[in-house]
């Protein structure tokens, strides 16, 4: 319980310290007193968002520490709100997250304030408030009935009616056609045959210009004699061994390179035949990226794709009566999960509903009587409060029947329930 208060600067408040006593404390004062706000100074401390305009005019930061004790634990938290920048939050002198603070606070207080009963009128949150009460266990009914979405996307991703399907295996299987024909070597083949009809294209001015260089390193006058002369120049004198040595080795590269250009030079044929079938394959690979992808590669992606979506469409029958299969078993599976729920949920309704009323009745409320009703369907999802405030008056559902007043009794009393610890266990 929080057992000391003490703030600083926050809004009308210069300064404050006030200490708390066993058993129930009210604090009463005019409008503007402050009161709402050491609600919010309460707040803070168990990780509420801090606002610079909470800081009191003139000071340069807003300061609370509250002291809780827990049994033979105790913490003393505090928040620091700057006028200007973020605020700052310590758990026994120890710089804290604000996360730690609302772990702390969780153990340590729950804020009931005026409008939250409203938020019981939602029958979301009268089940939500059950499967607390119950803990129940929606995770495996949950994990059931996203199998069964997912196995309903796998079997509409299929192919719809029968007239759709047969459309989307024509467009398949022209495509599987022309890409099986094209046969894509590899996603390297138009750069390959790129340099392929460059020299197919230049193959006159290629084998010219390899016999200009193999002239120019081989003839009379040339390189390899102006090496050589260069090599019979420094013969046996000591200070060039190691250059002499070097154009040498250089003499003989010039004689290889020579050769191999002769070689290659050779070796390069006008071929027009070949220089047709080269640009007829990459006007096709070109059409092939113009409609398939930007790149050979995504050209060899998006084929795999279509063989792919073409197996799962030809083997439609066999591959729907499996997916139904485990549609079967799964749905199977939904409704035992479901019927756990419902089971938990209607088990539990009577004695949240008893608890419930207990409080209400210590809440100025004698004459209280609360029901808590789950619909016959599993999982009972329908779940909703009903209350009779006055004697000899019917069970109605909460929005029907309760004051403002009578709300707020009722969402406080199920907020007492649910933060002791659940006399109720399945």
């Amino acid at each position: 319980m929080l057992q000391e208060l003490h703030i600083e600067s926050l809004g009308v408040i210069e300064q404050l310290d006030l200490v708390l006593g066993a058993g129930l404390t009210a604090l009463t004062g005019e409008t503007g007193a402050g009161k709402t706000l050491l609600v919010e100074a309460i707040s803070l401390l168990v990780g509420g968002r801090a606002d610079a305009t909470m800081v009191r005019p003139g000071a340069a930061e807003a300061r609370v520490e509250g002291r809780f004790v827990v049994g033979d634990d105790e913490y003393v938290v505090a928040r620091v709100v700057p006028a200007d920048g973020r605020s700052r939050a310590y758990v026994n002198g120890r710089l804290a997250t604000v996360g730690n603070l609302a772990e702390l606070g969780a153990r340590f207080v729950d804020l009931h304030g005026q409008h939250s009963h409203q938020s019981l009128l939602s029958a979301a949150e009268q089940r939500d408030a059950l499967d607390r009460y119950c803990r129940t266990d929606l995770g495996p009914l949950r994990a059931a009935r996203a199998r069964l979405t997912e196995l309903d996307a796998a079997l509409a991703a299929l192919g719809g009616d029968s007239k759709s399907r047969a459309r989307e295996l024509d467009l398949l299987r022209f495509q599987a056609a022309e890409l099986r024909a094209a046969a894509i070597a590899s996603s390297q083949e138009d750069a390959d045959l790129d340099a392929e009809l460059d020299e197919l294209a230049g193959a006159v001015e290629y084998r010219e210009l390899g016999r200009v260089a193999v002239d120019a390193l081989s003839d009379e006058g040339g390189a390899g004699d102006s090496i050589a002369a260069a090599v019979r120049a420094l013969a046996g004198r000591a200070p060039f061994a190691e250059l002499e040595s070097r154009l040498r080795g250089l003499g003989a590269e010039v004689q290889d390179v020579a050769a191999d250009l002769r070689r290659r030079a050779e070796d390069i044929e006008e071929d027009p035949e070949r220089l047709d079938a080269v640009r007829g394959r990459l006007q096709l690979l070109r059409d092939l990226r113009r409609k398939y992808g930007d790149s050979l590669a995504e050209v060899i992606g998006f084929h795999d794709e279509v063989e792919h979506r073409l197996a799962e469409l030809e083997g439609y029958e066999g591959r729907v009566a499996d997916l139904e299969r485990e549609r079967q078993a799964a749905a199977a599976g939904e409704r035992t999960a479901a019927a756990s729920v419902g089971r938990a949920r209607r088990a539990g309704a009577g004695a949240l509903a008893d608890e419930v009323q207990h409080h209400l009745r210590e809440l100025a409320m004698p004459h209280a009587t609360v029901a808590v009703t789950v619909g016959e369907h599993d999982p009972g999802d329908e779940v909703s409060f009903l209350l009779a405030a006055n004697p000899g008056s019917p069970l109605l559902p909460l929005a029907r029947v309760a004051s403002g007043g009578e709300l707020a009794r009722t969402m406080l009393a199920l907020r007492l329930v649910l933060t002791e610890a659940p006399l109720y266990t399945s």
